[in-house]
């Protein structure tokens, strides 16, 4: 009888020390924290720019097109108009340039090697980079469109002819060519002029 009741003492508080360790394993554990993992900056809406890395430019350069304020990783739709340089056409005004010089704007439709129309796509900043390599002369005017935002902007560009080297002609050979014959000429007169005269010595010296 007494062995038991020991037995059955021993049973009880083997349970009751079990309960807490139980408990306690039953209790969610914490999970481990996010923070420090790297996570890009939350999207910023801002005015949509478009701008290029030079204003000016002769043929066969290439620009850096940039856009920002357009949605995130959007499709945007970039078309290029080209206007000559040319001299002012009939009853049309000049436009007026930045530094305040003017050039006259007379549409004309081009051939051109570089697309007129091409597409461009966005980070999660709504921010694009496109190079752009203009195959004809004039100032050309790029307009962006977001597909899905519908934002635009627009950034104009003016192509240049390229440097040529100044052709030699016959005309710019000619004048060294009769310059250097005027030269010798004149070294022969001189040759001739100077023997006279040490031979009008000599003969001078010979009288006395």
């Amino acid at each position: 009888m007494r062995l038991s009741r020991i037995i059955m003492a021993l049973t009880v508080g083997l349970a009751v020390v079990a309960v807490p360790t139980a408990a306690g394993a039953a209790q969610p554990q914490p999970t481990p924290s996010t923070s420090g993992s790297a996570q890009p900056p939350p999207y910023t809406p801002q005015n949509p720019a478009l701008t290029v890395n030079r204003p000016t430019i002769f043929l066969g350069e290439t620009v850096v097109l940039t856009g920002v304020g357009f949605g995130p990783n959007e499709t945007v739709d970039i078309s290029v108009t080209v206007t000559p340089l040319a001299a002012p056409a009939g009853g049309q005004a000049p436009a007026r340039r930045s530094d305040g010089t003017t050039v006259a704007m007379a549409p004309v439709a081009y051939q051109a090697g570089a697309p007129l129309n091409f597409t461009a796509y966005t980070n999660a900043q709504g921010r694009f980079v496109k190079n752009y390599k203009p195959s004809v002369t004039g100032l050309l005017t790029f307009t962006a469109v977001g597909r899905e935002s519908g934002r635009t902007a627009t950034t104009e560009l003016r192509v240049l002819p390229k440097k040529q080297p100044l052709p030699v002609t016959g005309d710019s050979l000619g004048t060294p060519m009769k310059l250097g014959g005027g030269l010798v000429g004149a070294g022969a007169i001189m040759l001739l002029l100077t023997m006279a005269w040490r031979r009008r010595q000599r003969l001078g010296g010979a009288a006395h």
